[in-house]
């Protein structure tokens, strides 16, 4: 179970990295420029939720 908890937020991570680049890059899915902090921060987010999930799996291991 705790296994795929860890896969879980490292897929939410990817999922939350990949829309906020698409936003960046051409304006889908929740209407590019206007909202290019919250893009920002969406990324770094990402980044410390898959740090997270990454480190916990590491410790199942």
């Amino acid at each position: 179970m705790e296994k795929w908890l860890c896969y879980a937020a490292l897929g939410v991570a990817a999922l939350m990295l990949l829309l906020s680049i698409l936003d960046i890059a051409i304006g889908i899915p929740f209407g590019g420029s206007p909202f290019m902090l919250v893009d920002i921060f969406l990324i770094l987010a990402s980044g410390i939720v898959g740090y997270l999930g990454y480190n916990a799996l590491r410790d199942i291991r």
